[in-house]
């Protein structure tokens, strides 16, 4: 399975994972004495292709209805969708502030975290599980559990070989290792996601044999109310899995590099957060609004750093350079340069709307906008309220990222930048 996904996403050269609806269903059964229902079995899809004289035709009232009226109302269940992590999302960065204050506290200065990237990385997953798996996979222990380890490796190893898979001729993969690494690393990703979804099934089970209700998020609305099956299952919880992984560790990895070189951006948000939540207070997502220059940090740091550089359409000649546009001086004026506020709403020209899409747009847009941008506003606001930071190592692909987390002093002038 791994395989043959591996290979569809490689040739179509999509550079983004999305959900799909399919018309499978899955089967999950109440025990006698409950509320009786019908088991759904597997379907199996047509193999018949469409063309476009089956497309339907959608009249001009139609149309505007759906753009409107539907489009509003989407918009804004999606937004009220992520808002009911909140709990969920602060519990976590809660556990990866101890884990911070942990990694400072035993290294050698006393304010070094080694690996950055890793710690993210651990992060994100431990965020993403929560949410989807609505369980603790200890990502942010002390001691990380090996296969949640193994799955981190596993990604980076199918990132790490797609570029040369995508590039060399298919005659090349029974003698140059690259595809059996990129494909090694899916089945890594798989067996991860797999073994937590087959959990999520046993307990869901066993709630129904004894007739409780399978109440839960994501996942189990996915396994209880969706007419899919247990294959389907597995890829678009284990997309998620990976889409959640890659961008929230990765933003957040170059917002906190772009913020250590930028001593007054880091006292500009350190003063929004600290007008907006007092003394000890978790900021909430509600506070979020109330913070621009945070909002407006995340989103100047992915247009000069897009998770995904390059974006194109299934089956198509159509591509997005994200990059490229995002480095156009007809586009930004100054685009080399972090300036959070050229996205602020004061009265100022603000870029062309368009100029920066990282999560693309319409119904193609990435479907877990919403939870990416909690989670990194979540952090991002409560790591400004405690420290500062800056780098101690060269910010390029190949190396090890290393910061110096320096506590802030309350009493201490916010233009003050602590050093080592």
């Amino acid at each position: 399975m791994a395989g043959r996904l591996a290979l569809c996403l490689v040739e179509a050269t999509a550079g983004r994972l999305y959900l799909r609806p399919t018309a499978a269903g899955l089967c999950l059964r109440r025990a006698a004495g409950g509320t009786a229902t019908t088991p759904v079995p597997l379907q199996a899809s047509s193999g018949n292709l469409r063309t476009q004289a089956d497309l339907p035709e959608v009249t001009l009232p139609t149309f505007l209805y759906r753009m409107i009226f539907k489009g509003y109302y989407n918009r804004l269940h999606e937004l009220q969708d992520s808002l009911k992590y909140e709990n969920v999302v602060n519990d976590v960065i809660t556990d990866f502030v101890k884990r911070i204050r942990y990694l400072c506290k035993i290294s050698p200065t006393g304010d070094l975290v080694p690996n950055v990237t890793n710690e993210l990385y651990r992060f994100s997953l431990e965020g993403i599980s929560r949410i989807l798996f609505e369980t603790q996979i200890g990502c942010l222990e002390n001691e990380i559990p090996a296969e949640t380890q193994n799955f981190i490796n596993s990604i980076s190893q199918m990132q790490r070989e797609s570029i040369p898979v995508s590039v060399l001729p298919k005659w090349t993969r029974n003698y140059l290792p690259f595809w059996k690494h990129y494909v090694a690393g899916w089945d890594g990703i798989f067996s991860f996601a797999c073994k937590l979804i087959d959990r999520k099934m046993e307990d869901i089970q066993k709630r129904l044999d004894t007739n409780q209700e399978a109440a839960g998020e994501y996942l189990t609305y996915l396994l209880s109310n969706t007419k899919m099956s247990k294959k389907d299952v597995y890829g678009s919880v284990a997309e998620l899995l990976l889409a959640g992984v890659e961008t929230t560790s990765n933003t957040l990895l170059w917002a906190l590099y772009l913020l250590s070189r930028d001593p007054k951006a880091q006292d500009i948000l350190y003063q929004e957060v600290a007008d907006i939540v007092k003394g000890d207070q978790i900021p909430a997502a509600q506070d979020i609004n109330n913070m621009p220059y945070l909002k407006a940090v995340i989103k100047e740091t992915l247009r000069m750093y897009p998770v995904v550089p390059v974006n194109a359409t299934p089956f198509t000649t159509f591509v997005i350079y994200h990059y490229a546009i995002s480095q156009d001086e007809t586009v930004f004026l100054h685009p080399q340069m972090f300036k959070p506020e050229r996205w602020l709403r004061d009265g100022r020209e603000r870029p062309h709307p368009f100029g920066s899409l990282p999560f693309g747009f319409g119904v193609r847009g990435c479907v877990g906008r919403r939870i990416a941008e909690l989670e990194m506003h979540l952090a991002l606001a409560r790591h400004r309220r405690t420290s500062n930071q800056i780098n101690r190592n060269m910010l390029v692909p190949d190396r090890q990222v290393n910061f110096h987390f320096l506590e802030r002093k309350r009493c201490i002038h916010l233009n003050g930048f602590f050093t080592v």
